[in-house]
């Protein structure tokens, strides 16, 4: 326990002798502008400040129908290929024997 209060009293020594320095430097004397100061590009002043914002209907588009993920078979003939790997084959025990 005698430790534990010399540690703690230790701590609020080191704490205090900080905050001391801190306050006894000019702080605000040490400080710098790390960026420039922003400029102005040449011409600004004529060109437009932000693009104009695009219009949407919010709608999806109807002229393209959406297409299967798998072809049918005509189609795999003529060279489509399915957008989708085949699934794997369903895996099968033997039958549970009753007793």
């Amino acid at each position: 326990m005698l430790l534990a209060g010399v540690m703690v009293t230790a701590g609020l020594v080191v704490v205090g002798l900080s905050v001391a320095q801190l306050r006894e430097s000019n702080w605000n004397s040490q400080m710098a502008q790390a960026t420039h100061p922003l400029q102005s590009t040449p011409g600004a002043d004529s060109k437009p400040s932000a693009p104009a914002e695009p219009t949407t209907t919010g709608a999806r588009p109807s002229d393209t129908p959406p297409q299967p993920a798998r072809p049918d078979a005509e189609a795999q003939k003529a060279g489509a290929t399915p957008a989708l790997p085949s699934a794997p084959a369903e895996k099968s025990a033997a039958p549970i024997k009753d007793r």
